[in-house]
Formats: C-alpha cells, structure tokens, sequence
C-alpha cells in the first residue's frame, strides 16, 4: 500500500496539471467562461420549475429549490463518470509515450468535475439566499453526502473508463443509461407519487439514497438517519472496491486497444 500512496504522491503535480487542463478545455472559446456552471443550473431551475409547477403541481415547499438540489447531485454524476469514461482513449498518445498511472486520467475527470459541483452549489446557496430558505447547522454535514457521491463517481468511473478502451460502444449506450437513470432519481418529482412498485426500485438506486441526504441538510434543515449513511456506505465503499479491482485487472491490456 506504501508504494500506491509513494507513487501517487510522486505523480501529484501531473495530476493538478491534468486538472486544471481538463477545465480549459471545457470553458476553452467561452465568453463566461466557468460562470456557465453557475448559469446553467438556474436556467435548468427556472424552466424546469415554471414547466413542472404548473403541469402537474407537486405538493413541494419551496419546488426550486428541490429541483436545483437534485440537479447537482444527479449532474455530477452523469457528468463525471461521462467524462471518466473516455479519459483513457483520449490520453492515448501519452500513455503510449511515457509511464503514468492510468487512473490519474481518471481521478482528473471526476476533479474537474467536482470543480463544476462547487459552482453549482454555489448556485443553491445564491438561490436559498434568494428565496428567503432557512440555512441550519444541519448545512455543516453536506460535505457527507458529497464525498461519499464522489466515490461512488469515481468507482463507476473507473469501470467505465477500463471497460470502454475495448468496448467503444458503451460511449453510445450510457448516456441512453443515465437518461433512464435521470427518471429513476427523484430530481424533479416527489418519492409520494410513486407507486409501491416504482417506488422500490428508485430506492434500489444509490442517487436516491445520497439526494435525499442531501436534501436533509441542506433545505428539510435535518440530520439525515444513521440507516441512510450507513447504506451510502456501503454502496460507495462496493463501487469503489468494484471499480479498482476492474481498472487494476484491464490496464495492462489497455495499450493493446488504444
């Protein structure tokens, strides 16, 4: 374990460099520049909430706020393990060239990544200020939920990345999946409306476990319950134990497909 942590710390500077890389390139030609990760999620808000509210009025305190809070937790993964995905073939001519951690790639992805979260939590924040919402000290434990999304992230992100360089495919097939994935998180609607059968299965799903976290203490002002960190746990420490066992078993083999 010493020698993973000596070489991780060896390579760090690569990693900050690859980062910040990956958000140029993101914002690269834009007039706004990163601030269109504090605009997007407010426009997605207010279109979303002017549609929903008015279409089939769900029974919310507060309907923007419960949009906006799911959109950062379901974004970020999408985004993320979407952007993880192809780190590897996107690297290809470094990796051919000289020896670097592959999982670098990775990790960079879900940064850069979590940059963008932080600008969209900024977003919430400018819109509970906005909207007059209670900020409790409820508010001091969403670093939690975060971090654990994160994880969760970055074991589905690595699977995917390791799984793509030999079946380019899946690039195609997992936005169809995080499509499917965006109506089984309760983004825009409420749990209640479910039937008992869709109701167990958009439970099953780990987003839903950690949105509702994240709603807890962010605008229902309280403490999630033991049981749901527990479980979030869990799932992240799985997903994590997943994807580096998949990722360590495939990159041997990745240049014999780049």
């Amino acid at each position: 374990m010493s020698v993973y942590i000596q070489n991780f710390m060896k390579f760090r500077p690569l990693l900050s460099e690859l980062i910040a890389r990956d958000v140029k390139i993101k914002y690269r030609r834009s007039v706004l520049g990163v601030l269109w990760t504090l605009l997007n999620p407010l426009f997605m808000m207010i279109i979303l909430s002017v549609v929903f509210s008015n279409l089939f009025r769900f029974d919310i305190e507060n309907f923007p706020l419960y949009i906006l809070s799911g959109q950062l937790i379901f974004n970020f993964f999408s985004e993320s393990t979407s952007s993880a995905m192809s780190s590897i073939i996107n690297n290809a001519p470094l990796i051919k060239k000289v020896y670097v951690p592959k999982y670098l790639f990775v990790i960079s992805r879900i940064s850069s990544s979590f940059i963008n979260l932080m600008a969209s939590f900024t977003a919430l924040l400018l819109v509970m200020i906005a909207t007059r919402a209670e900020l409790h000290y409820t508010v001091l434990l969403v670093p939690i939920p975060l971090l654990l999304l994160v994880i969760i992230s970055l074991g589905v992100g690595l699977i995917l990345a390791a799984a793509t360089v030999k079946f380019r495919d899946i690039m195609h097939l997992y936005s169809v999946f995080t499509t499917a994935l965006l109506y089984l998180t309760p983004v825009i609607y409420p749990m209640s409306i479910l039937p008992a059968w869709l109701h167990k299965i958009v439970v099953i799903n780990p987003l839903t476990n950690i949105l509702m976290m994240f709603r807890d203490v962010m605008i229902n002002n309280r403490v999630f319950s033991l049981e749901s960190l527990v479980i979030a746990l869990i799932e992240a420490i799985l997903f994590m134990i997943l994807g580096l066992y998949f990722f360590y078993k495939k990159q041997d083999t990745f240049i014999l497909n780049l």
